[in-house]
């Protein structure tokens, strides 16, 4: 991982209302122990096979979660994005990773030794209380990802992407354009394709008017249309 910066950021609890739950010995205990993590783009964060030692807590920039596959072929797992934890499933599973993370773009995050959250959550059960809801969400989303991703055609699957992508990061101020701009590899990775098949799908809907073009970024014209392909896969 990388190495502590002395460099001032948002503080631990302006960045998740996760620590809200926290006494104040708590959160002073917390902010005496977190480190700062700096990593630039496409920067490894953690490899598959490590083994964890801290919880991450996105402060700005993107992580991507992935899995090498067959023909060492990367799958995206998720994206994960400010004021968002991750990197706590394995740790708490006493297992090593079974995934790797890469930030996708210049990336701060603070992290939290291992020690510390187990003594928080041994004393507050909403903390505990969180990551018990919190990983039950990523587990429904995970069911629904190995179906649609094994289930769905290649339209369905890459219109289900630009969906996830738009619900998860937002437009910008055209109210129409994606707010994260992946490479046409990545947008492939994500949605379990190859790259030239991504490439071909995307074309296919811009020539069908649902999507439009501009280097790395996509705006959605038809929204309704392409939330109807994601659906009927």
């Amino acid at each position: 991982m990388a190495k502590k910066q002395n460099v001032a950021f948002k503080s631990i609890e302006e960045v998740s209302d996760l620590w809200k739950v926290l006494t104040p010995d708590q959160l002073k205990y917390l902010k005496n122990n977190y480190v700062i993590q700096k990593y630039k783009k496409n920067e490894i964060v953690y490899c598959e096979g490590e083994t964890p030692t801290h919880v991450l807590c996105i402060v700005s920039g993107k992580v991507k979660i992935f899995r090498t596959g067959v023909g060492g072929r990367s799958q995206i797992v998720r994206m994960v994005k400010p004021c968002e934890m991750f990197a706590y499933r394995a740790m708490f599973a006493n297992e090593d990773f079974v995934t790797g993370a890469c930030a996708f773009e210049p990336t701060v995050i603070y992290a939290i030794p291992k020690d510390v959250i187990k003594k928080l959550i041994m004393s507050n059960s909403d903390l505990a209380w969180y990551f018990i809801q919190d990983l039950s969400i990523d587990l429904g989303i995970a069911d629904k990802r190995a179906v649609s991703l094994t289930q769905k055609h290649i339209r369905g699957r890459l219109a289900e992407s630009l969906i996830f992508l738009r619900d998860n990061y937002g437009v910008e101020e055209d109210g129409a354009t994606i707010s994260i701009y992946l490479s046409r590899e990545d947008l492939a990775n994500l949605s379990n394709m190859t790259t030239s098949n991504a490439i071909r799908t995307l074309s296919t809907f811009a020539n069908e008017k649902i999507i439009a073009m501009d280097g790395r970024k996509i705006k959605i014209i038809d929204e309704d249309q392409l939330r109807k392909i994601s659906k009927i896969g």
